[in-house]
């Protein structure tokens, strides 16, 4: 061992913390949870269902967190003082895996253990919206998931890299913080690099992907201006390039990206992305009646017209002209989506008004659609409309 105080002496270990941790994994596990919470000088909490639920009785003091994060990080110790946070991935057991964030916070250490399934899902037994599947089809262009932190976007991520895995022949590239979803090579060689590990930043592993013979491009978020543009001239390029950014739908996601520019270039972005964007899938996990969790999305399917509204900067008709275009192009809006699962009775009225983008709104179509009269104008309003979205992009092609 060398003079580093940071270094950790793994001989010294006993591994007692880290086996204690182990206990409430393996609880959090049969639990159904998603997420554990150790913080130091605080209790062990777990979101089970979208809520945090205690786990323990007794504080996790300030010397077993640091001891526990020597235990997890062993080589990597010495990281997590320079840098005061790292990411990981733990591997519990053969069938469960956990994707682990350690940060300093005023008491010390924390840590949040979130379960990653082992299981790849398929877009079939997440019964996904059929334009999810259309995405996977495309040649070339950008299409973006987007949600908050923790709406599932990185399991729509691995349906549609799945799915392309076991239908074409192509290659495919993805740079992620950290890796998750682990694909095996099927129809497609999949090459998939960690931040930290196998590279040092997204826009320097997506510059490098340009000179790698890729069909497709995941980068698992467009933080930077750097990336955003690299991720714009890939798409640009020929590729079909997959990405997550933190934004609540289509319309906010199309602001954000043109909004990470200064003004003067705005006009060259604002071009560049209706161009080369393909479509934007954003996602609300909802509590359900059985007590889980079901994702409402919202999809924006470019279109003619979509295009239009991104070049002329009319954002605040993106919603009306995804829910023209249900029918035709299979976008649909949040509160259509969400106004679906509360009819099949998946979730409450309650819930469906809470997530709504217009509670209002929705209230409206359910009155209506209990009322045979009311749900007949409502659906004759919605024909009309989804009509008048085929006759704009016909106009927009002329």
């Amino acid at each position: 061992m060398s003079g580093n105080k940071n270094e950790v002496d793994i001989s010294q270990l006993t591994f007692d913390q880290l086996k204690k941790i182990r206990e409430y994994l393996k609880k959090l596990i049969e639990s159904g949870g998603s997420d554990l919470h150790v913080k130091s000088n605080g209790l062990i909490r777990a979101r089970i269902n979208g809520t945090i639920v205690p786990f323990s009785e007794n504080k996790f003091s300030y010397e077993d967190a640091m001891i526990l994060s020597k235990e997890i990080l062993r080589g990597r110790y010495a990281e997590l003082i320079e840098n005061k946070e790292v990411d990981l991935v733990y591997q519990f057991d053969e069938s469960n895996r956990f994707r682990v964030n350690i940060f300093f916070q005023m008491d010390g250490p924390s840590f949040v253990f979130r379960v990653i399934p082992m299981q790849i899902p398929t877009i079939e037994q997440m019964k996904y919206p059929e334009a999810i599947k259309n995405f996977t089809k495309e040649e070339r262009g950008l299409v973006l998931v987007t949600g908050t932190t923790g709406s599932g976007k990185s399991t729509t991520l691995a349906a549609m890299v799945n799915e392309i895995n076991t239908t074409y022949k192509k290659h495919i590239i993805t740079i992620e913080d950290p890796i998750e979803f682990v694909h095996k090579d099927r129809g497609c060689i999949i090459n998939q690099r960690s931040l930290g590990q196998d590279t040092l930043s997204f826009d320097r592993a997506l510059r490098a992907a340009l000179r790698e013979d890729p069909d497709i491009i995941l980068v698992g978020e467009m933080r930077d201006r750097e990336t955003i543009e690299l991720a714009l001239h890939a798409a640009d390029t020929g590729h079909l390039v997959f990405s997550t950014l933190h934004t609540l739908d289509a319309k906010e996601t199309i602001n954000r990206i043109i909004g990470m520019f200064p003004y003067e270039e705005q006009n060259r972005v604002r071009l560049s992305l209706a161009g080369v964007l393909k479509g934007v899938i954003s996602q609300r996990l909802i509590p359900t009646k059985e007590n889980k969790r079901i994702a409402a999305m919202e999809i924006l399917v470019k279109t003619p017209t979509i295009e239009k509204l991104i070049l002329e900067n009319r954002d605040y008709e993106i919603r009306d002209t995804i829910e023209k275009g249900r029918e035709y192009y299979k976008s649909q809006s949040f509160d259509q989506h969400i106004f679906d699962i509360y009819n099949e009775g998946i979730i409450t009225k309650e819930k469906a008004k809470e997530y709504a983008t217009s509670a209002s709104d929705l209230e409206m179509k359910m009155s209506g659609f209990n009322s045979g009269k009311a749900s007949d104008l409502i659906n004759k309003s919605e024909k009309n409309s989804k009509n008048e979205a085929v006759d704009e992009d016909v106009f927009d092609l002329k």
